[in-house]
């Protein structure tokens, strides 16, 4: 895994380097002149000398400065890689690979093709953090995946629903913690709902009266009539 802080001071340093020799050369053609980098683009074969030179110095000049400043990356970086892919293509690509070989000028297509693949890599993304759009564009809450490399086999954990309080961590200025859900409000109870078994009840006399259980432990007494007692005898004295 690679260590962010690190690779974003070199891909600032890749990208200052890169982006000054565009600089460079889009100033070189701005103080050569318009008219005059067509009429050199012309003796070179290149199609459209004149929308090329144009095309070419001011996407050189203000590209560079773009990647330098790591401001709209993905744009100044695709509109450079096409200028150095027209470069390769109508001008340097027959002249072979070298600019200088054997103490002679070749004018190869070994710079244009350096220059314009790392200006493809600052298009998708290689451009590090420390840019410009990371300032103005990046989102106020950056994901795991933003903040560290993370391997694919690794599971990212989901974040906390809004609002929950974690411990060791404060809220953000102006959020407040959701309030406890309530439980839903209790409704009451039928009757048939309390009453459970109702297998061994009898109505006697319009009054409910439960049969005793075969669970029940001890012996079961009978009903039996209470004998009225008899009235003493009366006296004859």
């Amino acid at each position: 895994m690679r260590n962010r802080p690190i690779y974003d001071v070199v891909a600032l340093l890749a990208r200052c380097g890169v982006g000054t020799v565009f600089v460079a050369h889009g100033w070189q053609k701005i103080q050569v002149g318009i008219t005059a980098t067509g009429r050199n683009l012309d003796a070179m074969g290149a199609p459209f000398p004149t929308a090329a030179a144009v095309y070419s110095t001011f996407v050189e000049l203000l590209g560079g400065a773009a990647l330098i400043l790591g401001l709209a990356l993905p744009a100044a970086g695709l509109l450079l890689f096409l200028d150095m892919a027209g470069a390769l293509i109508f001008v340097h690509a027959k002249h072979g690979i070298f600019l200088v070989d054997n103490g002679r000028v070749h004018n190869g297509f070994e710079l244009v093709l350096i220059l314009g693949l790392a200006a493809l890599v600052f298009a998708a993304g290689g451009g590090g953090r420390l840019t410009l759009d990371q300032r103005l564009f990046t989102r106020r809450d950056a994901g795991p995946e933003e903040d560290e490399d993370v391997p694919p086999w690794r599971p990212v954990a989901s974040s906390p629903p809004e609002g929950t309080k974690i411990p060791g961590r404060a809220l953000p200025a102006g959020e407040f913690p959701a309030p406890p859900e309530e439980d839903p409000p209790s409704r009451p109870r039928l009757a048939a709902e309390m009453v459970t078994d109702t297998s061994r009840d009898v109505i006697v006399a319009g009054k409910k009266k439960t049969e005793p259980s075969s669970d029940d432990t001890g012996p079961v007494k009978p009903n039996r009539p209470r004998a009225r007692k008899k009235p003493p005898p009366k006296s004859d004295a």
